[in-house]
């Protein structure tokens, strides 16, 4: 089991360190976060393949595929103006760079995403409607498949939005890296906040969070997951953002007391809010995709709830 989970955390850190790498280095102007698209990609639909099949064993009829197409569509739908820029930059001559007036922007691919996603599924319903269906079951599905594709789709989208900050930014050192900072930061401060909670709450331990959702959980190991989480917002916002993009880039280094904290708190709901979902459904992994991890929800629920606010403080200091 602990050899399992050391073989894929290592695959996964071995991945995501090439992938940012690529992405630091070789993507094109107006173009930030294009070497992340697989890896995205894999996080959404593996993410929205495992809750689909705890819905499947709570009884709820969803049709797995068509929530995994709209799920990535509203991930990537961000992505439009990358892929624009682009294939600008590679053929410039057919195709002028992404227009920065166009009032859908970035963030208006995600709502419009989220607008033929819901369509999508009312299509899916309409498709195989008949008199005698039943209206529960039509009801049940159309809830669970808008629920999973907004549920992880909306928060991924929101990291290809958090890559891009500060992408306009050409005059200094390591310019368009500051929003790969603020991702990268984003992830340590959420992942540093379960190793924290589990030390401390090993060491010293005593009372119970919620012990009929997660009976391991306590509060003493809750602040020191806070702790912990505000130690290493300081130490991204002190060293990360200015070896990345830049020894003037960095935020104030007092966003480390509100940053830490906050993703430390969403990221915790956001483990319990799993929790929730597989105790409903009777399950104790999410699914068995990455060996001794379990599945790929165990990865990024804490990271799905810490997405906006993440966005919100790094936005508001871009």
């Amino acid at each position: 089991m602990l050899l399992d989970r050391l073989r894929t955390s290592g695959v996964l850190i071995f991945v995501s360190i090439a992938s940012l790498y690529a992405d630091a280095n070789f993507s094109v102007s107006g173009a930030p976060g294009l070497f992340l698209f697989p890896l995205l990609l894999f996080f959404a639909l593996g993410t929205a393949a495992d809750l689909c099949g705890l819905l499947l064993r709570a009884g709820f009829p969803v049709h797995r595929g068509v929530i995994l197409a709209a799920t990535a569509l509203i991930a990537l739908s961000p992505y439009v103006p990358v892929v624009w820029n682009t294939v600008s930059a590679l053929v410039p001559n057919a195709l002028s760079p992404y227009p920065v007036d166009c009032p859908i922007g970035q963030m208006g691919w995600i709502t419009l995403a989220g607008i033929v996603a819901t369509l999508i599924f009312f299509l899916d319903e309409m498709k195989d409607y008949s008199v005698g269906s039943d209206p529960s079951g039509v009801l049940r599905r159309l809830t669970a498949s808008m629920f999973t594709a907004t549920y992880v789709g909306l928060p991924m989208s929101l990291l290809v939005v958090l890559r891009g900050l500060g992408a306009d930014d050409v005059s200094a050192t390591g310019a368009g890296n500051w929003g790969l900072a603020a991702l990268l930061s984003m992830i340590a401060i959420t992942k540093s906040t379960d190793a924290g909670a589990y030390f401390t709450g090993k060491s010293i331990g005593r009372r119970k969070l919620i012990p009929r959702l997660s009976p391991g959980k306590t509060w003493e190991g809750s602040i020191g997951g806070v702790v912990v989480a505000t130690l290493v917002a300081a130490a991204c916002i002190a060293f990360l953002f200015p070896a990345i993009s830049g020894a003037d880039s960095a935020p104030p280094l007092g966003l480390a007391l509100l940053l830490g904290p906050l993703l430390a708190i969403c990221g915790m709901v956001g483990d319990l809010a799993e929790s929730l979902v597989k105790r409903a459904c009777g399950a104790k992994d999410s699914g068995n995709l990455l060996p001794g991890l379990g599945g790929v929800w165990d990865v990024t629920d804490s990271l799905i709830f810490a997405s906006l606010p993440a966005f919100l403080c790094f936005a508001a200091v871009a």
